[in-house]
């Protein structure tokens, strides 16, 4: 049976991905296609290269993402997101969607079209780093003369990309939308962050359809976006969310255990 799995993006949430990952290992599912966006195309990537979920962590807890020694220099953004090159080079020596273990399909959105685009081919690692280039704080990436951001921007769960290829369906999505009283908004910058929640997560709902298994624990909506000291908790939702999701739905991935 082909089984697709979907990973959201969500930031340093996507640890959430991981944590999926081990339950999915300890139940025996084996997943034929991985498609993903921002980190999720990371996680998706890494996943797909078979890299063991414990390289994972140890590669998320270990890469300073707002070290002096990425900020972009006359690039627009914060953090230069081809400085992450030869961190991913150590995963994807050959640096190739071809010679993964897993077919890979990764999203990321065309700056200047503004188009969602497909990466499933060819050069592997711009296309990873361009899909998790979030606007504003990480430089677009040069991919054939076109320029390319965070793939959430436009697709943050892509979901259709396996409609046709898989019997089966995977979902994780960690990104919830919480729930909020009208006091915890007392600035235009958290109207702002609270309109850009509600598009993201009216967009990715309506491609919750196509999963028969969805993991999408509501409890991550009281992490930060780039919070890096909760890595641990974050994975341990992620696992436990997983656990309980594969246990009550395992009837629906036929053939996998």
């Amino acid at each position: 049976m082909s089984i697709g799995v979907v990973f959201s993006g969500g930031g340093m949430k996507g640890v959430a991905h991981i944590g999926v990952i081990k339950a999915l290992e300890e139940f025996k599912i084996k997943p034929t296609h991985i498609a993903g966006t921002s980190a999720g195309a990371i996680v998706g990537g890494l996943y797909a290269q078979g890299i063991p979920w414990e390289e994972m962590m140890y590669f998320f807890k270990n890469t300073d993402i707002f070290s002096l020694k990425r900020y972009a220099n006359r690039k627009p953004g914060f953090i230069d997101s081809l400085k992450f090159y030869e961190d991913l080079l150590a995963f994807f020596p050959t640096d190739c969607f071809e010679d993964l273990q897993l077919p890979l399909y990764i999203t990321a959105t065309d700056i200047i079209k503004g188009e969602s685009y497909i990466f499933n081919k060819g050069e592997l690692i711009r296309p990873l780093l361009a899909s998790a280039s979030f606007p504003g704080v990480f430089t677009p990436v040069k991919i054939n003369n076109n320029y390319y951001i965070d793939g959430g921007v436009i697709n943050d769960f892509p979901s259709g990309i396996l409609k046709t290829t898989c019997e089966s369906i995977i979902g994780v999505y960690v990104n919830p939308l919480s729930t909020i009283e009208i006091t915890s908004i007392k600035h235009s910058y958290q109207v702002l962050r609270r309109a850009y929640e509600i598009n993201l997560h009216h967009h990715a709902k309506q491609k919750f359809q196509p999963c028969n298994v969805l993991i999408s624990p509501d409890t991550l909506s009281k992490y930060g976006t780039f919070s890096m000291k909760n890595i641990d908790q974050i994975f341990n939702i992620g696992y436990q969310w997983a656990v309980k999701e594969l246990e009550k739905n395992a009837h629906l991935l036929l053939n996998t255990k």
